[in-house]
């Protein structure tokens, strides 16, 4: 195995549920690496996007927690989703 595949960066389209789609609402948010996503968090990531995407729905807030922790969105403990989505009502009242 070549010394070069070893060290590529992760980029955010590698993460879990992020398609280009969230990978651009992402940048334009200023996050352009899935450690700032990391350090950030979903919500905060998600807050940013909302400012610039007011479309921005509930699956998206499920996708980057899920991709924080490495999962499909879809095998989140069903805590979790409750959580995000008291916290989605919250964002758009």
């Amino acid at each position: 195995m070549g010394m070069g595949t070893l060290k590529r960066q992760l980029q955010l389209q590698d993460l879990p549920n992020i398609s280009t789609v969230i990978t651009r609402n992402l940048r334009q948010a200023g996050l352009n690496t899935p450690d700032q996503l990391y350090a950030m968090g979903s919500k905060e990531a998600f807050v940013r996007i909302k400012l610039q995407d007011p479309t921005a729905c509930l699956n998206m807030l499920y996708a980057l927690e899920g991709a924080i922790r490495g999962i499909r969105w879809h095998h989140m403990d069903a805590e979790v989703k409750s959580e995000l989505k008291a916290f989605f009502a919250k964002v758009n009242q």
